[in-house]
């Protein structure tokens, strides 16, 4: 099963962008009749059947839509600092992408040791991950943000069905995930930097309705305890 990236699925027909059509007709030879598979990324899958293969713009025939197999019955965010050795966030972002995430943000906080991150780097990994695991629902990657920004572009309070965790090492005053989040909860999660989040900004998390959750014993790197956390909401959805 091949899955090509489309910007429109609602027509009869779609037409590839150049790099995914140079992918479908020059590398995989795929001709006039051949099957394939087509989204823009909103969720849809669509078999296709190539009818015009233009290495340049390959156009094909929509046959057949339905949802996403793959969708989950909640909305994943994650709030995640930049690591100081950016590659660590782009592992985190193509797993994470493989498992099953709706949303990323890079957060800026007090001890980040790296306040940039190239998020069309992001943006192509993620594409590629959605592909690789034939998912039909493309996250949205967002442009590093200030962590007290995207606290303050939050609704006071968590809006009904939605979990607010934020992960951080120390304190006592702590549950685990399993403890706090309900299947079927949408969820936004907050995960620090190597130094952790300082004792100010866990207040300003916990006055917006976020409740403190530790990820076990273990000291976890950042990108680490991000894909800790995707994994563990994903299975607490799959029982």
């Amino acid at each position: 099963m091949h899955l090509f990236l489309t910007e429109d699925t609602s027509g009869p027909y779609a037409l590839l962008n150049a790099e995914e059509s140079k992918h479908c007709v020059r590398v995989l030879r795929m001709g006039v009749g051949d099957e394939v598979w087509v989204t823009s990324g909103d969720g849809t899958l669509c078999r296709a059947r190539v009818c015009n293969p233009d290495e340049r713009a390959c156009e094909v025939e929509i046959l057949e839509r339905k949802p996403d197999p793959q969708q989950r019955p909640f909305h994943l965010h994650i709030a995640v600092a930049p690591t100081k050795n950016s590659a660590r966030l782009e592992w985190f972002v193509e797993k994470a992408v493989e498992i099953g995430v709706d949303r990323i943000t890079p957060v800026i906080c007090d001890h980040s040791e790296r306040e940039n991150q190239k998020t069309d780097r992001l943006q192509k990994l993620a594409l590629s991950a959605m592909k690789q695991s034939l998912k039909a629902t493309l996250p949205i990657i967002d442009q590093p943000t200030k962590l007290t920004d995207f606290l303050k572009a939050l609704d006071p309070m968590p809006i009904q069905n939605q979990s607010r965790l934020v992960c951080y090492c120390f304190g006592n005053e702590r549950h685990s995930l399993h403890q706090l989040y309900t299947p079927g909860q949408d969820a936004v999660v907050l995960i620090g930097p190597e130094g952790d989040f300082s004792e100010r900004e866990i207040q300003t998390a916990l006055t917006q309705g976020f409740l403190p959750v530790t990820l076990g014993n273990s000291r976890l790197r950042t990108e680490t305890a991000a894909l800790y956390a995707v994994t563990a909401l994903n299975f607490m959805n799959e029982k």
